[in-house]
């Protein structure tokens, strides 16, 4: 097998939740972070980085930057030493915005190294590692595998199933993630209203209560079965009611300025429905690709007169995920 020195890795954001599907469904949107992994012959250093783009200047140039990170934790799965290393990042995902700007990273990382040590890893394991990272799927899977994806894992004991056709061994513990490809319709445009200001996942989590409700609990298990049809069938009708959500949505509303303008602004210009973009701040709109032109401009207009300055872009769902490029 023949080693490669240079790899290219692009990455696309994701939104995730969707509503009612928290920390379990996510999708990959047509804009992303490119990363560029160049073994070193020799260095005084492990890892040489160079940030361009969005907020370039914020990300971390050391040893603690993400994709790097990600990138050990790869050699340390597969028992190798990890090489000296130039990264290259490329921004287009802003960063803290509920867009998966860590997710990009983290995938960057382990793909970027998969390649240069020859592959040694499937793409499950790759999926397996990333979720390990993140700490929750909703992110990383369609970020790695591209389109609109539902991550579960079981609580029934295991050892009582046949063996996974995935995993080596195929018993107990070898076991964990599912994951679901949800169709997407054509005709449903995502439009993503990213505002000039940050908010936390930490944060966003802080809000959260600790326990729900058997009601809750019903109520949301109902919408995303709704919302899983409705994306499937462009049916608006469904999605108005689909992607109203009562475990994270409610406590995080006030976490962001102008929420409750901007979704009248979307509803009001035909948008199905409006959600907080993963922990947020950027909102999520779905439209009809008739009124999504519409919906954008209104949502825009509704932030600027609550004093927030907002990028509003209508996209469509990536289907390809991380994506690679000049191994040379």
């Amino acid at each position: 097998m023949s080693v490669v020195s240079t790899v290219s890795v692009t990455v696309p954001a994701t939104t995730a939740n969707l509503g009612p599907g928290f920390d379990c469904i996510g999708a990959a949107l047509t804009l992303y972070n490119e990363f560029k992994f160049s073994r070193l012959a020799s260095s005084e250093s492990a890892v040489n980085i160079t940030v361009t783009g969005v907020e370039a200047d914020r990300v971390l140039t050391d040893e603690s930057n993400l994709a790097y990170q990600s990138f050990l934790k790869l050699y340390e799965h597969i028992g190798e030493t990890p090489p000296p290393v130039e990264i290259e990042i490329n921004l287009g995902v802003p960063l803290a915005r509920g867009l998966g700007s860590s997710a990009t990273a983290i995938v960057g990382g382990l793909v970027g190294a998969n390649l240069l040590a020859g592959e040694p890893i499937s793409q499950t394991e790759l999926m397996e590692i990333a979720i390990a990272i993140e700490g929750h799927p909703d992110n990383v899977v369609p970020a790695l595998l591209g389109g609109c994806r539902l991550a579960a894992t079981g609580l029934i004991n295991e050892e009582d199933l046949p063996p996974h056709p995935l995993k080596k061994g195929g018993q107990g513990g070898d076991r964990s993630w599912e994951i679901c490809d949800i169709p997407w319709h054509g005709d449903i445009v995502p439009v993503v209203a990213i505002p000039d200001f940050e908010l936390s996942t930490a944060e966003a989590r802080r809000v959260l209560p600790t326990e729900y409700s058997r009601a809750d609990a019903i109520f949301n298990t109902a919408h995303l079965g709704l919302l899983l049809r409705g994306l499937e069938s462009n049916r608006g009708d469904w999605l108005r009611v689909a992607l109203q959500d009562k475990i994270h949505q409610p406590y995080r509303q006030g976490l962001i300025a102008g929420y409750d303008a901007v979704q009248k602004a979307a509803l009001g210009s035909g948008a199905f429905g409006m959600v907080i973009s993963g922990a947020g701040p950027t909102l999520l709109a779905l439209a009809d690709s008739s009124s999504a032109s519409g919906v954008a401009a209104a949502m825009a207009a509704a932030w600027q007169q609550e004093g927030v300055k907002a990028k509003v872009r209508s996209l469509s769902i990536d289907t390809q995920g991380a994506k690679t490029f000049n191994i040379a």
